[in-house]
């Protein structure tokens, strides 16, 4: 669905390298998550993929039609919802859908307008004028308005900076739903958890490379070396008799629960630890590394 080979840009103005031979290929159907930090060089590629930046170097193909030639069939395929608020403040929400479905040539598009305020919650705005909205109110608006010629690939660069939590979970839910009916969605944001919810892939940027590319629950298995395990006793705990596990940093938490960080592999020796220590434990949690986790170690490196 999109194919994007050997992509670099440079900026000539202090000859910056934004992005460095980027290579990622996107199936259609597909949830992918974009993350990095800031500078990393994401919203550089959804740049040029929107047509603001012109790439230095590379080839893209969206949707089978060549990016460099074929630029009004792949603009129908493409949704962008971008990072900075663009949009005209001194009209209406629903005139401003309106407009955009005549920039596709779309006509009678009031059912479909209608449905978009309802799903993004914004159905009781529809009248008012751009400006009066607030900030989340403004992101999900872009959101309609990219949605509105039904684009196949849908790509939001934070889309839910400045949105309080009720809503975020309301725009989460539409985004599922729209997976749902196979839509192709990239995704960039700086909340790691919304990328562990929402996609099934992962790509990292760091300093303009991809230094990850990996489906979600493989990445996470590939770097959950260490492991937070609880473990709950019968018998309230002392410092002094968990000495024997000083080597897994133990600490204790409501008098009977020993905590503990610990490779996956030596799991097994350490409870052979403690019941070779004549201690005898009634439960056990283990918490799972999460994709935060996995990011930091990546970008770290």
């Amino acid at each position: 669905m999109l194919q994007i080979h050997n992509v670099s840009k440079t900026y000539i103005k202090g000859k910056k390298e934004a992005l460095r031979d980027i290579n990622l290929h996107i199936k259609e159907g597909e949830f992918v998550a974009l993350l990095g930090q800031n500078g990393a060089g994401k919203t550089t590629l959804i740049n040029i993929l929107a047509g603001n930046v012109k790439k230095t170097t590379g080839n893209i193909a969206i949707g089978g039609y060549n990016f460099d030639t074929n630029e009004l069939e792949t603009k129908h395929i493409l949704g962008i919802v971008p990072q900075e608020i663009a949009i005209d403040m001194t009209f209406t929400v629903e005139d401003i859908l309106v407009k955009q479905s005549g920039y596709f040539g779309i006509k009678d598009n009031g059912e479909y307008i209608d449905w978009l305020l309802s799903s993004l919650a914004l159905t009781d705005k529809k009248k008012a004028i751009a400006r009066s909205l607030s900030g989340g109110m403004k992101r999900r608006l872009l959101i309609a308005k990219a949605l509105i010629h039904k684009p196949k690939i849908l790509i939001l660069d934070e889309p839910t900076a400045g949105v309080d939590i009720e809503l975020r979970h309301t725009m989460y839910k539409f985004l599922e739903e729209l997976h749902q009916t196979g839509m192709t969605i990239i995704l960039t944001t700086h909340y790691i958890e919304e990328a562990e919810r929402l996609c099934d892939r992962v790509v990292v940027i760091n300093k303009g490379m991809i230094v990850a590319d990996e489906p979600k629950d493989k990445l996470l298995k590939d770097f959950t070396h260490e492991i937070n395990a609880e473990i709950v006793f019968d018998e309230v705990l002392n410092m002094e008799k968990l000495e024997f596990l000083a080597a897994f940093s133990p600490e204790i938490k409501d008098k009977k629960i020993l905590a503990i960080k610990v490779l996956k592999s030596e799991l097994t020796n350490v409870l052979e630890m403690i019941i070779k220590n004549d201690m005898k434990f009634i439960d056990m949690n283990i918490e799972k590394q999460k994709l935060e986790d996995v990011y930091l170690q990546l970008i770290r490196r």
